[in-house]
Order: structure tokens, then C-alpha cells, then sequence
């Protein structure tokens, strides 16, 4: 299908064929001659046309419909959903490979004054859908899972980086103050940014001459960002401007600076609290403004305030503990969930509007246990279970599924995905879940769905099910839900890895040592996939199996820790325990401490590992930056020190262990000063020359210090993963021995008693 030469007439018929029509953007995108013409069109017109601005503008709308993707398809049937999705891909691709963004950038920083509206508005358009499409291919999607683009996200993830790059920022940002373009602007802003790189880049950007005056008056005695004339005062210059258009009369223009407000303040506690203050200029908050706009008529208006509000609240609550909220961020999250029940529940409006309220309330209460409850307090999981037994027709499921639109299968991805946040802490939840509102079944039913999102936000609940005992040992039984995850997990094709690691997140709780479904799994092959998934490449289903082998050991027979290890094999055991992931290495050392809980398992490591390779990793490890990996180092070597005289023995003749034992004791935080002080007390209990060796480790001081509440333990802190935070009195926490249970005190005295006065107890 070539279309040569290019005209406007010719170009408007193009965006008329492919508007909806997979199978035309298909067969557009093997035709690379019209697409190269068409970037170079953008910037070069055919010198004899009279009409080069249409001709330019046509271009730009062509390029903006053929970058729309495929998921907005509502065609039935896995042949049309897969001929968008290729249809959709390959036109990408091609417009990638022809380098329509640079082109797009380079048209844009030839704007002059003269150019017209039209012109502006129609390439900041073109502009957006490709910023777009390109995120939407890279991820992670924003209203549930999307089918992975391989072929071309290496180029997508190139191309979408060049476009958060300062120089690119500098000649597209500046839209936001031009009336033709600031809608499609903030809206990039808003679908575009995706992580937390390109999100500082955005945040930070400054104009050319406000980046010059920020340095001029950088002198020392001046902190800038408190001047209320500073360039990045109130959040930067894209927030303060994005505010600023929020009070906008215009609906579209307004809810475009909501989204992109929502997208920017993610993740940003800086920027959520100069949202969340009044300024000289500005009264109310733009987070009052925002919890304003969520009763505004516009359903799309208050989708976009309530995912405002949200990502407000969220980024604010970042350094405030998990299992309470302030009453000012409580007050606010209760309008948000009034608003999207209301959503969720309402039959007029449209699936695409419910599905979205579904994933605002499960970015407001994802992996926060206070706000998950007020959820469910709140009635949201009700709303939610009327969503997916409405979805849920009694009619053959196979046949039901067939006939399903994307639309709707996009509304249950959302109803389920929710329902798994609210039910991930609370076993009252969990219970409502499984025996109120009724759900296993439709949570069954999705296991087996055509959609790669319904099978995932499925997997998520049984994982979040699966963590309450009872029903652990009844529901998910008797439900037949956790043979139905298993057998996701099996798969080792045609299987989405992100479904399968869903699966395997399950399968990691369903295997803990109160399950009935441990042996069953074992006897139908877990271990040989858990070995098959550890030598995967993907990251995290490396680790996860790693766990999932961990729960295995965990209060098991020895007969099962010796056929569990044998698959595993013990030099695959050495290589993760010297593993340079964090997360990795602190499993491993879980993994080696669940083996030694009993006397056997102390035997089996020393047998198959050795005294010194045994000692050696303990002493590296107990130095190590990551306060989890210690912990549960500090937690293996208390194991020990509880076994037979013969191990103890290795221990105490050991000074560099020895050494390493009484820096993590007077270093790290109360959870490891726990089992420190539990291996000091027993290997202090086993004869005089136990106690000269601690004492000449200089173990009994630091005791005393402990005991005497006299000193804080002051050490640099340990780096945390991206997006974790770690709860105070966690293995990460540097603290005062004030901060130790008493417990722990309690038992620091016996053990500096036994150092001091030992031999009075033979």
C-alpha cells in the first residue's frame, strides 16, 4: 500500500482508513517508503505545494492516529485482538526506526510566533500520542497489564530516555504557557512519565533563564528553594505550572493539569508537600482544589482529581508509619474512596471510567495496611464483589469468555486487582473475602481467562488469600484455587512471565509448613521448576523461587530438607550465598537458617558445606551494607550457637567471627541485636573458655552498654532498594539500645552476667 506522492487529500483518507482498523495500520506499516515520507513531512514539505502548513498539520494528525494503540480495540475474538496488537507494533516500530520523535523536536524548536494555532495544536498532539504509545510499550502500564511489545522496546525504551533528556524538555516543557498546545502537553506529562528518572527530570526542568538565576543566587547564605520568588519554588516549575492550570475554566485543559499534577507528585515527597501547603498566592492547597474537583460534574474530572489527591497523599504518607494515617491524610483518602465506590458501582457510566476508579483505589491503598483497612471500612470491597459476580454470568465459562469485550475484561482485571490490595494485611479482610462477599469462585473463573491482566490481578488475590492460615487450610483447599494457581505455575509456556510470577508469589505462601498443599505440590514436581526458575535470567523469579525454597525448609521433616537441598544441590547454595543481590543473599541466608532450626539440619550444612566455608561466610556477611542480609546471618549463626558443643565449638574458635558478632551487636539496629544476644547467651553458658573468648572479642562491654542504656550505636545507613522503605525498628535502624524490646535488655543482662559471674553457675 504505497501512497505517493503525499497530499493532503491522500493523508486525510489515511486517517480516516486507520482510525479502528487494525488490519489497515498492518498493512500502513509495511509500506517503510510512506512512513519515511511522512516523518520527513513533518519538517519538509514539497516546496511546490501551496499549502505547506495543511500539508504539515495532516501529517502530524496521521502520525497521531496511527500511534494510538491497539488496546483501545473493542473487536472480539483472538484473531482481531491479535492482528491490532501486531498492526499496532509494527507501525511503532516503524516510526521509531524513521526517528519520528527527533523529527517531532526538531519541528517544535522551529516554532516561531507566526505559525498558527492550528499548526501548534496539531504537532503537540502528533507530539503526545507517539510520547505515549512509546511509554505504553516500555511500562509499566498504568490501567492494567498490557501484552509486552519485545520486538521493539529496546528501541522504545531508547527513544522514550531522549525524550526526558534536559534538551528535549527544554523545547517541548514551554508548551504548558501555549494556549494551542498545553493541553496535549500536560497530558504527555501526565500518560508519558513512568519512572522515577524521567519524573525528577520533569520535576527539576527549568527554563534556560530561570537556570541561570537559580545559580546566581546560590551564594551560601541564601537557601533558594525557601525564597518565595525562587525558580523552583512551590514543587518546580512544571508543578507550579501545572497548578496553575488547574484553575482553569476550561474542563479539558483542567483535567489534562489534574493528570499530569498526578503523575508528576507520584513517588515525590518534595512535590506532595508543596501540594499540600497554601502559599502567599494561593489559598486553598492545590490538594484542597484537587478533593474539590473529585465532586465535579465531569466523571473524567474527577477520576483525574481523585488520582491527584491520591498520589498527593501517598508521596506525603512516604516517611509516616504504614499501619496509621494522619487524621488530616485519612479525612482526604475517605472522600477519594467515596468517589470511586460511587464510580465503580454506577451501571450509566462508561467500563473504561470504572475501570480506572478500580486502579485509583488500588494506587491509594497498595502495600499500606491503614489505608487498606479504611478501605474495606469504608465498604469498598462490597462495591467491588457486586463488580466482578455481575461479570460473573452462570453461563459456560468458555462461553462467556469468548464474547467478552477487552472493556470488560479490563473492569475485572481492575475490580480483582483491588480487591487483592485491600485483602493483603488483614485476616478479617481476607475473611469477608472468601465467606461474605463470595469471591473465590469469580477468583477461580479468572485464573483460566484469555486476558493476561484478569490472570495476574487473580493470581495477586490467591497470594493475598493465601496469607491467613485458615484459610490457607480450608478455602483455598477446598476451592481448588491452590491447584489452579499451581498449575499456572507449571506452565512453562505460552504463559506471560509476570502472570507466572504472580503464580509463583502464591505458590511461595501455599507452601509455608501449616499447608496441606506442601507435600502435594512437592510430589507433582515444585522443586524442579523452583531449580528451572532460579537459573532464569528474569530477576524476579529468580528470587521469589529462591523464597519459595526457603518456606520449604521451614519447619519441615529431615527426610524433605534432604530431598529439597539434593534437587537444589549445595554448590548452587554456595554461589546465592555469595550473591552480590541484596535480596538474593539475605533469602540464601534464610534459606541456610530454616535448614539449621534443628539439630539434623546443623549436621547436614556442616557435612555438605564444611566448618570453615561455614565461618567464612558468616564473618564476611555479618559485615555486610545490607542490614537485612545481617539479620538473617545473625539469625543462622544464633541457630548454631544453639546446637551441639561440637558447632559452638567452630563458633568460639573463630576471633574474626567473634569480632564481626560484637560489630553487628553495637552497630546495627534492635531486630539484630536479637539473635546476637541469643547466640552470646548460649555460647557463654558452655564453659570458661567460651567466656574468655567473648570477653577478649570485647562482647561483654558491649553488653553492658546495652544493658546500661548509656550509649547510641551511631553507623552510616545502609543503602535501601528503589521504592522500599524500611519500618522503624527494622533490621535497618540504627538506634539507641533504648529502642531494644525489653526482652532483649533482659536477656543482654543474663548474658553479661554469665560473661562476669559464669563460673558461680557450675
Amino acid at each position: 500500500m504505497t501512497f505517493t506522492p503525499i497530499t493532503v487529500s491522500s493523508l486525510k483518507t489515511i486517517k480516516n482508513t486507520v482510525i479502528g482498523n487494525p488490519s489497515a495500520k498492518l498493512q500502513l506499516a509495511q509500506d517503510q517508503v510512506f512512513i519515511q515520507n511522512l516523518v520527513q513531512c513533518l519538517n519538509d514539505p514539497a516546496p511546490t505545494d501551496p499549502r505547506e502548513d495543511d500539508l504539515r498539520i495532516e501529517a502530524a494528525h496521521v502520525v497521531a492516529s496511527i500511534s494510538y494503540g491497539c488496546f483501545k480495540c473493542h473487536q472480539r475474538g483472538d484473531r482481531a485482538i491479535l492482528t491490532c496488537y501486531l498492526g499496532s507494533e509494527a507501525v511503532l516500530g516503524t516510526l521509531l526506526r524513521f526517528e519520528a520523535p527527533r523529527a517531532f523536536l526538531y519541528a517544535i524548536s522551529k516554532f516561531v510566533p507566526e505559525d498558527t494555532a492550528t499548526l501548534r495544536s496539531a504537532f503537540a498532539r502528533g507530539f503526545r500520542a507517539l510520547a505515549i504509545a512509546v511509554a505504553d510499550t516500555v511500562g509499566p502500564s498504568q490501567w492494567g497489564l498490557r501484552e509486552e511489545r519485545s520486538s521493539i522496546k529496546n528501541d522504545a525504551e531508547a527513544a522514550l530516555d531522549y525524550l526526558f533528556q534536559p534538551e528535549s524538555l527544554d523545547l517541548y516543557l514551554p508548551l504548558l504557557l501555549d494556549p494551542s498546545a498545553r493541553v496535549s502537553i500536560a497530558r504527555l506529562l501526565a500518560f508519558a512519565v513512568r519512572n522515577a528518572e524521567h519524573r525528577t527530570a520533569v520535576v527539576t526542568w527549568l527554563p534556560p533563564e530561570d537556570r541561570l538565576k537559580e545559580v546566581k543566587t546560590k551564594r551560601g547564605w541564601e537557601k533558594t528553594a525557601e525564597s518565595p520568588n525562587a525558580p523552583s519554588r512551590q514543587g518546580g516549575w512544571a508543578c507550579r505550572n501545572l497548578t496553575a492550570l488547574v484553575d482553569s475554566k476550561d474542563a479539558k485543559l483542567q483535567e489534562a493539569a489534574l493528570w499530569g499534577l498526578a503523575s508528576i507528585a507520584k513517588d515525590n515527597a518534595n512535590v506532595a508537600a508543596a501540594l499540600t501547603r497554601s502559599s502567599v498566592d494561593r489559598v486553598p492547597s492545590p490538594l484542597a482544589v484537587a478533593l474539590t474537583l473529585t465532586k465535579s460534574r465531569s466523571t473524567d474530572t474527577q477520576l483525574a482529581a481523585c488520582l491527584c489527591a491520591t498520589s498527593i497523599i501517598r508521596a506525603a504518607l512516604t516517611t509516616h508509619p504504614t499501619n496509621t494515617i494522619p487524621p488530616a491524610d485519612d479525612t482526604s483518602a475517605r472522600t477519594i474512596m467515596n468517589v470511586v465506590n460511587r464510580i465503580i458501582s454506577s451501571l450509566t457510566e462508561p467500563l473504561t471510567s470504572r475501570t480506572k476508579a478500580c486502579f485509583i483505589l488500588y494506587y491509594l491503598v497498595t502495600d499500606h495496611p491503614a489505608l487498606s483497612f479504611s478501605a474495606f471500612d469504608r465498604g469498598c470491597l462490597g462495591k467491588l464483589a457486586a463488580v466482578l459476580h455481575d461479570l460473573s454470568p452462570s453461563t459456560p465459562r468458555a462461553e462467556w469468555e469468548e464474547d467478552e469485550s477487552d472493556s470488560v475484561a479490563g473492569l475485572r482485571e481492575g475490580a480483582l486487582t483491588a480487591v487483592a490490595a485491600i485483602a493483603l494485611f488483614d485476616n478479617t479482610i481476607r475473611r469477608s473475602v472468601t465467606d461474605d462477599m463470595r469471591l473465590l469462585a469469580p477468583i477461580h473463573a479468572a485464573l483460566s481467562h484469555r486476558h493476561v491482566g484478569v490472570r495476574y490481578a487473580a493470581c495477586q488475590c490467591v497470594r493475598a488469600l493465601s496469607r491467613a492460615v485458615a484459610v490457607l487450610r480450608t478455602n483455598i483447599v477446598d476451592s481448588g484455587l491452590g491447584m489452579a494457581v499451581f498449575q499456572i505455575f507449571k506452565k512453562e509456556t505460552d504463559e506471560d512471565r509476570r502472570v507466572t510470577a504472580a503464580a509463583l508469589a502464591a505458590v511461595c505462601n501455599i507452601v509455608n509448613e501449616f499447608s496441606p498443599l506442601r507435600p502435594i505440590y512437592l510430589d507433582l514436581g515444585l522443586m524442579p521448576r523452583l531449580v528451572k526458575l532460579l537459573g532464569s535470567g528474569d530477576a524476579t523469579l529468580r528470587l521469589s523461587a529462591l523464597w519459595a525454597v526457603k518456606n520449604l525448609l521451614g519447619k519441615t521433616s529431615g527426610e524433605t530438607k534432604r530431598d529439597v537441598m539434593q534437587c537444589l544441590g549445595w554448590p548452587r547454595l554456595v554461589e546465592l550465598l555469595e550473591e552480590t543481590d541484596g535480596a538474593v543473599q539475605e533469602q540464601a541466608f534464610h534459606l541456610v537458617r530454616n535448614l539449621a532450626e534443628n539439630e539434623p539440619g546443623i549436621e547436614m550444612i556442616f557435612r555438605e558445606l564444611g566448618a570453615s566455608a561455614i565461618l567464612r561466610h558468616i564473618t564476611a556477611t555479618l559485615s555486610a551494607e545490607d542490614d537485612d542480609v545481617v539479620l538473617q546471618a545473625t539469625y543462622f549463626l544464633a541457630n548454631i550457637a544453639n546446637g551441639a558443643p561440637a558447632y559452638q565449638s567452630h563458633l568460639l574458635a573463630s576471633p574474626p567471627l567473634l569480632a564481626a558478632l560484637r560489630r553487628a551487636l553495637a552497630e546495627r539496629g534492635p531486630q539484630v541485636r536479637r539473635p546476637a544476644v541469643s547466640a552470646i547467651l548460649e555460647l557463654a553458658r558452655t564453659s570458661t573458655a567460651a567466656r574468655r573468648a567473648l570477653v577478649d572479642a570485647g562482647v561483654a562491654g558491649t553488653l553492658r552498654q546495652i544493658c546500661s542504656g548509656s550509649a547510641g550505636f551511631h553507623s552510616p545507613l545502609s543503602a535501601v532498594g528503589p521504592g522500599l522503605q524500611r519500618e522503624p525498628g527494622a533490621a535497618g535502624s540504627r538506634a539507641n539500645p533504648l529502642d531494644d524490646d525489653r526482652d532483649v535488655i533482659e536477656q543482654a543482662k543474663t548474658a553479661l552476667d554469665w560473661l562476669e559471674h559464669g563460673e558461680a553457675y557450675k
